[in-house]
């Protein structure tokens, strides 16, 4: 699937990944290929991200590894929109 992370500064990352976990109001949950459509709002927490990620080398600082080789940004509220294999996250 196709994820992209947003922020009000810039586009910090877009590209394949096999799967994103976000911090839900509700709770975390995780989106694979072919998830259901859905429209969530964020809370601060993490955004995890499993895939090979190519992320530029000036936005490489937002972003750590975690024990299991996933890739993280500690967002502080947001929304996330899945369409059609597309993530589409707006961070803070």
């Amino acid at each position: 699937m196709y994820l992209e992370i947003v922020s009000p500064e810039a586009t910090l990352f877009a590209g394949e990944v096999t799967s994103v976990t976000v911090p839900g109001i509700n709770g975390e949950f995780q989106m694979l290929t072919n998830h259901a459509p859905i429209v969530s709002l964020l809370q601060a927490g993490d955004v995890k991200v499993d895939g090979d990620l190519n992320i530029e080398e000036a936005y490489a600082s937002k972003f750590t590894k975690d024990a299991n080789g996933r890739t993280i940004l500690s967002i502080l509220s947001g929304t996330i929109e899945m369409k059609d294999n597309k993530v589409i996250v707006l961070a803070d």
